[in-house]
């Protein structure tokens, strides 16, 4: 039998489901959550916009790329 060992930050977060007694307050806890990451996700980008390695011409050369993996 395998045993799975938790980080601090999941830990953090069992012990926070606990206290979870409604839809609502998931609902609250996700929107927290995905506030948090996009803060982080804006942080970063601000860093390679200030470090000149993410700028306009690279942000224009996504604008008509296309990643969707082709299926037959």
């Amino acid at each position: 039998m395998e045993v799975v060992a938790f980080s601090p930050a999941q830990m953090h977060l069992i012990t926070l489901m606990s206290h979870i007694k409604s839809a609502d307050a998931l609902d609250q806890l996700r929107d927290q959550l995905a506030d948090f990451y996009a803060r982080q996700v804006d942080e970063e980008m601000e860093k390679l916009w200030e470090s000149g390695e993410w700028n306009e011409q690279k942000l224009e050369s996504l604008q008509n790329a296309h990643f969707r993996t082709p299926y037959k």
